[in-house]
């Protein structure tokens, strides 16, 4: 890697960040009404006499929340390129530029992972204003790993988005990656209960999942098998993001 490498995907990131500023104000409030809506439902309602792994259920749901969040924002930021791809034609612009493949998949992925930041910032102020402990911040040392698993949370859906919004051709093709793949993850994958609930056979494939690993490593502070199995998501998907848009570029 060179320095034009670097300047490529600032480039990226600022024109990404740039439409972003001017719709910031939507953006956070958008992003508050669904933790909002479930700390009050689950945290508040269901939650109030409920405990897992020792913690009252509002702690228990709250990193939960945070790992199902970054997904969503990171899948989502990222799909946007199938409209460029597809409808506006304003991705064949980035195809003529001199800018490399990985230059232009590596903005985008940190583009994700700047939103999926702000959100996470979002999510902790409405967590702490209604009574969560956020003990996960606890300390430096597992501070540095939430934020890390987060990086690599939005680096694994947004990669996701990313290979989804250059393979499928339609709105509706990409509605059912959300539907087949997201969803089911949403709610199996730890984010509202303990996957130790779960029969074995189910629990085995459901924590192979990220979703469940970003959830217990939030919740719990570094595992190294947990560690290794988010880089390697990640790595794998930033590896195949690249390849699709190279692919694309000399198609």
């Amino acid at each position: 890697m060179n320095g034009k490498f670097f300047f490529d995907v600032a480039t990226v990131m600022w024109r990404d960040w740039t439409v972003l500023r001017r719709r910031l104000k939507k953006f956070i409030f958008s992003r508050l009404v669904t933790p909002i809506l479930y700390i009050v439902a689950f945290g508040w309602g269901l939650g109030r006499s409920i405990n897992l792994d020792g913690l009252n259920y509002l702690d228990f749901l709250v990193p939960g929340i945070i790992a199902l969040n970054t997904m969503n924002v990171s899948y989502m930021s990222v799909t946007t390129v199938h409209a460029e791809k597809v409808y506006h034609k304003s991705l064949e612009e980035y195809l003529i530029a001199p800018i490399s493949p990985a230059a232009y998949v590596v903005g985008k992925i940190n583009s994700a992972i700047i939103r999926a930041m702000i959100s996470t910032a979002l999510i902790l102020c409405v967590a702490f204003l209604f009574g969560a402990g956020l003990n996960f911040l606890s300390s430096f040392e597992r501070a540095t790993i939430f934020f890390l698993v987060i990086i690599l949370n939005s680096i694994i859906f947004a990669g996701v988005g990313f290979c989804a919004a250059l393979k499928v051709q339609t709105y509706e093709e990409l509605a059912q990656v959300n539907t087949y793949v997201l969803m089911p993850m949403s709610f199996l994958c730890g984010t509202f209960f303990s996957t130790s609930q779960l029969p074995e056979f189910v629990r085995f494939a459901i924590e192979i999942l990220p979703l469940t690993q970003t959830s217990e490593l939030l919740r719990n502070g570094f595992n190294f098998f947990s560690m290794i199995i988010l880089i390697f998501y990640a790595a794998i998907l930033i590896i195949f993001s690249c390849r699709e848009f190279e692919k694309l570029s000399i198609q």
